[in-house]
């Protein structure tokens, strides 16, 4: 048996006149005064539908065929010729169908052809990939996903799986869910054994232990964050991929992100180009555009004091030592440059225990990777390598040395300056598709008390 995808078809692996299936569902069906059906079907493989040209002499025709309508799904054997009218490249002349599923009652079904808002469908998050829309966001994620494996890959970082379920915050602050086990109705209390577990808010720490051997390490995978932030910009649940390299300071892990960013958006042009086409026309934006200027224009890299400065003589009042905020985040990215930029060495006391003091001890060597209409997509620093600073930073942090102690063994024996770096997965997917809702960047959202699905 012959069975092809219909990418297979527009990618002219198929030839002209021959016989073949094709398994999918409908997209939509109408039906001619004279006895013919035009059927639209998908089966996610490409942005591209194929019509179906069904013929009243068929056998089932009256019993099935008539009667079938969106969100049926089919395996279908026919002759494949090519389009004399209409939008599509090709057609498909009807010898055999197969029913597979059904819609009993097509006025319940919630994805019907109208065009809905984001916001209903998340409430039918099960169901929103049969839409083209996301049919493409999910083509693009998975292109996105490839691309950036594809960089580490070829650049000889090795991959490591990082604990989920852990014992520390790396962060040293902020809310975490804390992971409990209910055996005979009785959930744990704190001086239970899994009374301290967390599920992670990053692999970072554990991270580092591999680099320490392996000199270039990655993980990517899920973390979670417990803050109560219901935000176009935040989800509870999220992917991060995070990058560990020994013998690399600031400057070269910057270049690192820079190249990262670069490969992965190129690979996504490349593998989904036509799916970014039909989101440019659906949202009516310059997204080819955004992601040109991201291949194209160098990256603004600046001090934070300088930003701070940028910010005062703009009548965006903050002071040093200030964190910048979401607005004047956005005033220096979109209007001041308008270009993607990269701030540098942020005062320690607003960065995370583990980032390396700079030399004037009251900043430390970190960096945000900033890009224009979605804000914050990298976030690193260079390490920590000197056991007595990080002992005094664990004091300032208000940290127990004893928990960290492996930890600490890694600057006890032979420690090495090492640099690293995460991007979180969802907003860089929203930039490469011009999703203005991380909601819609991932397949079951996870939000403060919303976990449907």
């Amino acid at each position: 048996m012959n069975v092809f995808s219909i990418k297979d078809i527009y990618s002219n692996k198929v030839k002209i006149n021959s016989i073949i299936n094709i398994f999918g569902w409908i997209k939509s069906k109408r039906d001619s005064k004279i006895g013919i059906s035009f059927i639209d079907i998908f089966d996610g493989s490409c942005i591209h539908n194929l019509q179906i040209i069904a013929k009243s002499n068929l056998k089932n025709y009256y019993l099935e065929i008539i009667k079938l309508n969106s969100g049926c799904s089919v395996h279908v054997n026919g002759i494949l010729i090519l389009s004399k009218k209409g939008n599509q490249k090709y057609e498909l002349l009807l010898k055999k169908i197969k029913v597979f599923g059904i819609i009993k009652d097509p006025d319940t079904y919630p994805i019907s052809l109208k065009k809905h808002t984001f916001e209903y469908l998340r409430s039918f998050a099960h169901l929103r990939p049969r839409t083209k829309f996301f049919n493409s966001i999910s083509r693009i994620r998975n292109s996105l996903f490839h691309g950036l494996n594809n960089f580490l890959i070829k650049n000889d970082f090795f991959w490591v799986p990082t604990p989920i379920i852990t014992g520390l915050n790396t962060e040293g602050s902020g809310s975490m869910f804390n992971v409990c086990i209910k055996n005979d109705n009785y959930i744990c209390k704190k001086n239970n054994s899994f009374s301290n577990a967390f599920l992670t808010v990053s692999g970072q720490l554990t991270l580092e232990t591999y680099s320490s051997a392996l000199s270039k390490v990655y993980t990517f995978g899920p973390i979670f964050r417990a803050e109560n932030s219901n935000t176009t910009r935040h989800l509870s649940e999220f992917w991060m991929l995070e990058v560990e390299a020994s013998f690399l300071n600031l400057k070269k892990i910057i270049s690192i992100a820079k190249f990262i960013l670069r490969h992965s958006i190129k690979y996504v042009i490349k593998k989904c180009a036509l799916d970014i086409e039909f989101l440019e026309k659906y949202l009516n934006k310059n997204i080819f555009y955004n992601l040109d200027n991201i291949l194209e224009l160098s990256f603004i890299e600046i001090e934070y004091k300088d930003a701070i400065k940028i910010l005062n003589r703009n009548k965006k009042n903050i002071c040093f030592g200030q964190d910048i905020s979401s607005d004047q985040e956005k005033y220096i990215v979109n209007k001041y440059f308008n270009k993607p930029v990269i701030i540098k060495n942020f005062p320690k006391k607003l960065k995370a225990f583990y980032m390396r003091n700079n030399d004037d001890d009251v900043t430390v060597a970190s960096m945000d990777v900033f890009l224009p209409g979605i804000g914050e997509v990298i976030g690193g620093s260079q390490r920590e390598e000197r056991l007595h600073i990080l002992d005094k930073k664990f004091n300032e942090f208000g940290l127990s040395k004893r928990k960290y102690w492996w930890y600490r063994d890694l600057r006890k024996y032979g420690t090495v300056l090492h640099s690293g770096f995460g991007i979180g997965f969802e907003r860089l997917l929203c930039y490469i598709t011009g999703l203005e809702n991380i909601k819609d960047a991932s397949p079951f959202p996870r939000t403060m008390n919303k976990f449907s699905f």
